[in-house]
């Protein structure tokens, strides 16, 4: 496989579900992945994937997300935070469950957050987010897939919009 496009995915890595069906979709694309985590893991050998090791402080991995996102990039995460964050930065981002993070529903997601951390802090919610289901891998994919090739039509229409460098100019 070619790698790279230039395209860049960024995976808060820790706590990721989806890190193979990453894989598969980068290497369809030919996109360049970072995992960013708080410890080493095992990644697959491949020139076009990258773990970013940040230390063991509680923000490090999205701090680091955050300061290296650029618009154009994918970032999969579930930290609704980051999201935002990476929102801000032009860049597109998607949950591993298939959601994706749009300025239209990061605010309802951040209040959403929110008021479920004060009902846990409360007593009133106990457990964590339900386990991911083969149909969310699914959504993902495709969710994912789909952000890819949105990506690359918007970069195709910006470059069919610049013209050439000597276009105008009478020789």
């Amino acid at each position: 496989m070619a790698c790279c496009t230039g395209e860049r995915l960024l995976v808060d890595a820790d706590a990721c579900p989806v890190k193979a069906e990453v894989y598969r979709v980068a290497g369809r694309y030919g996109l360049e992945v970072t995992l960013v985590a708080n410890a080493r893991m095992r990644i697959p050998a491949e020139p076009w994937i990258r773990l970013e090791v940040v230390g063991s402080a509680s923000d490090a991995a999205d701090d680091w997300i955050a300061e290296q996102v650029r618009a154009g990039d994918i970032v999969v995460t579930t930290d609704i935070p980051l999201a935002s964050r990476c929102l801000k930065a032009g860049a597109a981002v998607v949950s591993p469950t298939g959601k994706r993070f749009t300025e239209a529903n990061i605010g309802s997601a951040v209040a959403t957050r929110d008021l479920l951390t004060e009902l846990r802090s409360a007593g009133e919610l106990t457990g964590g987010p339900p386990r991911l289901e083969e149909r969310d891998r699914s959504r993902f994919l495709q969710e994912l897939d789909t952000v890819v090739q949105a990506g690359r039509r918007q970069r195709r229409s910006a470059a069919a919009a610049v013209p050439p460098p000597d276009a105008g100019s009478a020789g």
